[in-house]
């Protein structure tokens, strides 16, 4: 018994020993910021079965944000030119900008990778838009690992290390990072901002959004801010409201947690299209832009002489003859060309008049001092995709499905520009003149049009030497470990189990207090639709664009690495990337192809793949429609994205709907897409209708309606839609039946061909967003009961 006793008491005081010496250990490691997430600490002394015999014990100490950290309020605005904020010499008045360059930095040489989606990847990630298998848009995404859209989990995003580190985080506006079929409210929600470690999240997803009906999330839930007790609010508009719930989420923040900094990531859908601003806003630039987009280019590239933005000895890089020039256009269209650049600034300055909101309440809390704020003036470069030199008064509907824009119905509409019913861009030369002094544009990978942006940084605290210019190279990627630095935050190694791929970018903050340190950012490739560069210590090795930016349909090469000629450019001497010297100097640019061979393949950039919108076929992508021709939705269903519903375009279909009426009842049964494109069947003062639109234009619409409305009590309702085949967006025609009974049929002479809307859904018992046609308008709630929808997809 005394040996067993002995034994016994030495055990514990080993078993104690070891503890103490663990609990040591652990305490010297805590907290270890580059394994996340960071459990809590806790120092456990003796517990015993009695509280009277255990000792003390304090709480678990949770991670939190390391002393002196910074708020951070990262935005980035959306396809917006190097030369269109007056911050960059430009003609957009952009004042709560110029106050940031004012108190912080500019930096002059800033590069996304030019187009959105990749964009947007490579800044919330540090690492290259490839390795975040982010090569194209989400809608257009292939296969290949740098292309398949899904985010690896050895990419943490900064939203998921700021949390884990102690940060409240959030992310306001645009979110185009959401695989195109996983972004319906069914989900899978991992990729979604809150699946990628953002505490908040308060916007849309997709390429754009209407401003005044847009398909909005608050997390993963759908909302709907612009109906007033089940009315369209007609004072909404999304850049305030973005703003509103920014400046809430900040304010709670501090009011809760005044310690704790905050990371709010504010990217709102400005200046996407469509191209749309409050009425007062558009009418501040009447008559400002009617001297053109040559004359403007020409104004602009003086005014950053003047400001200093660019050195005085660089050129004005010559305008590539493909694009539309003011003279030739009719005196008409050079009213529509320049209502539409009125548009477009009203829109940009309002948003700029919201930002400067939500910096004015962080002022208001005392926080501003030690706030950084990233303002990225343009996620790529202005868009020119307008294939038309003309504008467009519906990106979808002209560029997407290949209608043309009449001078009659423009000039007809000019007071509609900017408002609900309208979804215009603005001719391809305003674009190319808001990147001022650079040639191409948004799309265009390897010209500095494509992918030089305006950015500021301003952070009070530490950026001393503000008002100043910086001119090192910088990335997109350079973000995250420039915020990481900023807040004495290490890169993780390890998120969530999962061994991460170093980060690409180079933080900035070296560049703080220095405007002559040399560049740590030497080597940066370019791709996006095969347009390809490579960046070496001041040289820049581009390919010649093959395919113009307006083309939606190019016709891809058979090999895109021999087909496309090489230019290049000593940037060191040539800052607009004017003067291709590839001629002179044969032998540096093989080095220059030879590095980007290299880069790429390890950037999993291979293969090349120059098409465009022929990869937005939602069969290209996972599906779960793939092989199903028979689909059932409920009342209620609704924000069913494109890529995720029934695919009834260039084919027959069936719409077969189950309901229980009340004589007299109305409402939505059934829609896809809206004013620009879509289809619907409802019931309009009891008669059953179908609707569909190819575009706005009005003899684009047509509708097949009962000549009596339905007794009360159950029916089905169902429409046959016969296409004529032949080859897409042919024509139609279709019959509706009620209770089997032939009732109404009507012909729709041509049917959408390649897309009804990138951002409105299919909805059953409501419609969300803008109506079919103007007979109704949103919601239109079915006031009836629907058992069922069903679609039959037929060959």
């Amino acid at each position: 018994m005394k040996k067993s006793f002995l034994f016994t008491a030495l055990l514990a005081i080993l078993a104690f020993s070891s503890g103490n010496a663990q609990e040591n250990s652990s305490q010297q490691n805590w907290p270890d910021r580059t394994v996340l997430p960071i459990e809590p600490y806790q120092k456990v002394g003796k517990v015993a079965p009695t509280i009277k015999d255990s000792d003390p014990i304090d709480w678990p100490k949770e991670i939190s944000a390391p002393e002196g950290a910074p708020n951070v309020l990262l935005i980035m605005i959306d396809d917006v030119g190097f030369g269109a904020s007056s911050t960059f010499g430009g003609p957009v008045p952009t004042p709560n900008f110029d106050a940031l360059a004012k108190n912080g930095l500019k930096y002059n040489r800033f590069h996304t990778t030019a187009v959105c989606s990749p964009s947007r990847a490579a800044l919330i990630t540090g690492r290259n838009h490839h390795t975040a298998a982010t090569g194209i848009i989400m809608e257009f995404s292939t296969p290949y690992p740098g292309y398949n859209s899904l985010v690896p989990r050895s990419v943490a995003t900064i939203g998921k290390i700021l949390t884990d580190n102690g940060y409240g985080t959030s992310w306001f506006g645009k979110n185009h990072n959401v695989p195109d079929w996983q972004s319906t409210p069914a989900g899978p929600f991992n990729l979604w901002p809150t699946g990628l470690g953002f505490e908040y999240f308060y916007g849309f997803l997709g390429a754009d959004a209407h401003q005044f009906r847009p398909a909005l999330f608050e997390g993963t839930k759908p909302v709907d801010p612009y109906f007033k007790e089940e009315k369209v609010d007609p004072d909404y508009i999304l850049d305030r409201d973005l703003a509103d719930h920014a400046i809430h989420w900040i304010q709670t923040q501090k009011n809760v947690s005044p310690n704790k900094p905050f990371f709010a990531y504010y990217t709102p859908g400005t200046a996407h299209a469509p191209h749309q601003a409050p009425k007062e806003w558009i009418a501040k630039f009447k008559g400002k832009f009617d001297q053109g987009f040559d004359k403007q280019r020409i104004a602009t590239y003086e005014n950053q002489k003047k400001l200093g933005i660019i050195p005085p000895d660089a050129l004005l890089a010559a305008t590539p003859p493909e694009y539309q020039k003011w003279d030739a256009l009719s005196p008409g269209m050079k009213k529509v060309a320049a209502r539409e650049m009125e548009v477009y600034a009203g829109m940009l300055a309002y948003c700029d008049n919201q930002i400067g909101r939500v910096i004015q309440s962080i002022k208001d809390l005392g926080e501003l001092d030690n706030t950084m704020i990233i303002f990225i003036m343009g996620d790529n470069g202005a868009s020119a995709e307008d294939p038309t030199g003309q504008g467009l008064t519906s990106e979808i509907g002209i560029m997407v499905n290949g209608e043309v824009d009449t001078e009659e119905f423009m000039l007809k509409h000019l007071d509609d520009f900017g408002g609900p019913w309208m979804a215009e861009h603005y001719s391809q030369s305003w674009a190319h003149a808001m990147n001022t002094p650079f040639q191409w544009d948004k799309k265009i990978a390897s010209h500095l049009g494509g992918s030089r942006t305006g950015m500021v940084i301003s952070w009070p605290a530490r950026i001393k030497q503000t008002g100043q210019i910086r001119s090192q190279f910088a990335h997109i990627t350079d973000i995250v470990p420039t915020i990481l630095e900023a807040a004495n935050i290490p890169q993780p190694k390890k998120v969530d189990g999962f061994d991460q791929t170093p980060m690409a970018g180079k933080s900035l903050v070296y560049s703080f207090d220095n405007a002559n340190a040399p560049e740590t950012h030497k080597t940066q490739y370019f791709e996006v639709i095969a347009n390809r560069a490579f960046y070496k210590d001041g040289w820049l090795a581009s390919t010649t664009p093959k395919n113009l930016p307006w083309q939606g349909h190019p016709v891809p090469s058979e090999d895109p690495v021999k087909d496309y000629k090489w230019e290049l450019y000593d940037l060191t001497k040539d800052f607009s990337q004017a003067n291709d010297i590839a001629a002179k100097n044969p032998e540096k640019l093989k080095e220059m192809q030879k590095a980007f061979m290299e880069e790429a393949e390890k950037y999993k950039v291979f293969p090349f793949d120059d098409r465009y919108i022929d990869r937005v076929n939602p069969e290209n992508r996972p599906n779960l429609n793939k092989g199903r021709t028979r689909f059932t939705y409920h009342q209620g269903t609704s924000r069913i994205t494109e890529g995720m519903a029934p695919n009834m375009k260039n084919t027959s279909f069936s719409i077969t709907a189950e309901v229980d009426v009340k004589a007299g009842q109305e409402g939505m049964i059934i829609t896809q897409g809206g004013y620009f494109a879509g289809l619907a069947l409802m019931l309009q003062k009891g008669k059953p209708t179908f609707a569909y639109a190819f575009s706005h234009y009005p003899n684009h619409k047509w509708r097949i309606q009962s000549p009596t409305a339905l007794t009360a009590g159950k029916h089905t309702i169902v429409v046959n839609f016969d296409y004529a085949g032949g080859g897409v967006g042919k024509a139609a025609k279709a019959t509706i039946l009620v209770d089997g009974k032939k009732v109404a049929s009507g012909d729709i002479p041509k049917t959408v061909p390649s897309r009804f809307s990138a951002d409105e859904t299919l909805d059953v018992g409501e419609d969300f967003g803008t109506p079919v046609d103007r007979t109704y308008d949103a919601p239109f709630t079915f006031q009836g009961k629907i058992e069922k929808v069903t679609i039959d997809l037929k060959s």
